[in-house]
């Protein structure tokens, strides 16, 4: 709960809970890390190629937590804390890891190679949580200020912060977290746009730049994901397009800014106007998320309080007054229009098709990020995001697990590029659902200790393994959907059994362990030829498996 809390604070989109966390025996003091690189939380090495690749910089914030049930704020813990903090940037760390603080390291470790690449050194911040009440003991804040000082005197980081919880801190956190989006702006220059059927209200003008800071940032600075299908995203800066924007943000003309850019659109449930004080709740960019994005780049360029943004600001509750909003709306040169639109149907009915689901096999289709937060109905294993659903149907029915290191939105762009093609209108549901179906059951059981943990790093094989494994009949077409719906009944009959599942995922381990495929080594789950291993290995045993 204290690390959910904490990262959920930090990082606005939706996360794997594993991937932050440190098990036990071997953390050196430390229950969570989180490495946050240009806004995008980063589990790979290849990620962060990517997201310098498309940046041409780096931007990163790293986040440490210790919980203890204790209702006490203890020195000597908060000692071990900083301690463990200071060894994970040691050139010669002293403690003992295990192979969750070493992959991150690694990554660490990687980032620090590109340090010429930084925008400025990354932040650092310390979470320590208790039970307790925190009172800001003098003795407490010695020990603190003094591992402060340690840490900045590495001088690796650009500010370091170290904050303590207790239970009152925890609770306002976690209730955070459950809250519609909201903020509240001044929105001097307007004009209301007259009444129009299914919108309640409507207006048009223009944002200084620091008011229009306040929708797509919090107020820890950090950006929010307030992007209509967050498939698209952000595009980065290595595209004339959105090189243009950054150009014209910090050239000496900027105020020019107002009338070189089509602006943008925010869609919020209700509108609540005092003056020129506008309170705008559970509300989505629908288009501008490029320029959204590299403003919130520029953010401290010396010339960016000349900014003046162009924007519409629309209060509905009609999903399909909505929808074309979105796609009147979006003409930028990443994405074509028509594409733009088959993706949105898509997205919109790949959402209803898991919604088709109950019981057991239901899976919340997570279409825009933490749409299901202030929902407590909604079990957080069962909430599938898109670059999960990327990265699962990639690896299953695409059999390219050894993609799915790469950044999501770089998978995408490779795949639509090249042979593989996904999201794609005429493409059946049924695959999507049940490579995500496949993923779910087999973390279920690594959370159950079903299967060892160790295996963890290999899940995209495993389920492309399951498939390869369990079909009936060849792979028919996408399009295809009569084949492909009853294609995957048959691999969703054994994954909806408990018994079956773990018996099916047990011989795609076996098979792994045979193959000359070792997943001690990283390169083996990155290489193509070492993904063809496996295939060919069920090829040519098939008759004894």
């Amino acid at each position: 709960m204290s690390i959910y809390s904490v990262v959920s604070n930090e990082y606005n989109k939706t996360f794997d809970i594993d991937t932050v966390s440190i098990g036990n025996g071997g953390d050196t003091g430390i229950d969570g890390i989180a490495i946050i690189v240009n806004g995008q939380l980063v589990e790979s090495i290849e990620e962060v190629d990517d997201l310098l690749d498309k940046n041409n910089s780096l931007e990163v914030s790293y986040i440490f937590i210790q919980a203890k049930s204790s209702s006490s704020f203890d020195s000597g813990s908060i000692n071990t804390f900083i301690f463990g903090v200071l060894d994970f940037f040691s050139d010669a760390p002293s403690l003992v890891r295990n192979d969750d603080v070493i992959k991150h390291a690694e990554i660490s470790n990687y980032i620090y190679s590109k340090a010429p690449r930084f925008k400025q050194n990354p932040a650092l911040k310390l979470y320590y949580i208790t039970t307790g009440k925190w009172l800001e003991d003098q003795n407490l804040m010695a020990v603190i200020n003094n591992g402060k000082q340690s840490l900045e005197q590495t001088n690796l980081f650009e500010t370091v912060s170290f904050i303590s919880f207790g239970a009152r801190e925890l609770a306002g956190a976690y209730r955070k977290t459950k809250e519609a989006i909201s903020t509240t702006i001044t929105f001097m220059k307007r004009i209301t746009i007259p009444n129009i059927n299914g919108v309640s209200q409507a207006y048009i003008g223009l944002l200084p730049f620091n008011e229009f800071n306040k929708i797509v940032s919090d107020t820890e600075g950090n950006l929010l994901n307030v992007f209509e299908d967050n498939v698209r995203d952000f595009q980065g800066e290595n595209n004339d397009v959105n090189g243009g924007i950054s150009l014209t943000i910090n050239g000496n003309d900027s105020e020019i800014f107002s009338v070189l850019n089509n602006g943008v659109t925010i869609v919020a449930s209700s509108i609540s106007p005092t003056g020129d004080q506008f309170t705008i709740k559970d509300y989505q960019i629908v288009n501008g998320c490029q320029t959204s994005n590299v403003l919130y780049n520029n953010r401290k360029s010396l010339n960016i309080n000349k900014v003046h943004i162009p924007v519409k600001l629309i209060a509905t509750s009609d999903d399909e007054i909505k929808t074309r909003i979105t796609l009147a709306t979006n003409n930028q040169t990443p994405i074509k229009k028509e594409q733009l639109a088959a993706l949105t149907a898509f997205q919109r009915s790949l959402e209803q098709y898991y919604n088709s689901y109950n019981g057991e096999m239901k899976l919340y289709y997570e279409r825009r990020a933490k749409q299901f937060n202030s929902d407590n109905s909604v079990v957080k294993s069962k909430i599938i995001t898109v670059p999960l659903q990327i990265k699962s149907f990639a690896s299953m029915f695409l059999n390219e697990p050894h993609f799915v290191t790469s950044f999501f939105g770089s998978i995408v762009k490779r795949l639509n590029e090249e042979k593989g093609q996904i999201f794609n209108s005429d493409h059946a549901y049924s695959p999507y659902y049940t490579s995500a179906f496949a993923y779910y059951k087999l973390e279920t059981h690594f959370r159950r200790n079903n299967i060892d943990k160790t295996y963890k790093k290999a899940r995209f094989h495993i389920i492309m393994l399951f498939r390869v494994l369990f079909e009936k009949e060849n792979l028919p077409p996408f399009n295809n959907i009569a084949k492909m719906d009853k294609y995957c009944d048959t691999l969703l009959s054994i994954l909806a059994d408990d018994h079956k599942s773990l018996l099916a995922f047990q011989k795609c381990i076996s098979i792994i362990n045979d193959a000359d495929f070792d997943i001690s080594v990283k390169q083996d789950l990155k290489y193509v030829y070492k993904t063809r291993i496996l295939i060919d290995y069920v090829s040519r045993h098939e008759s004894n498996l």
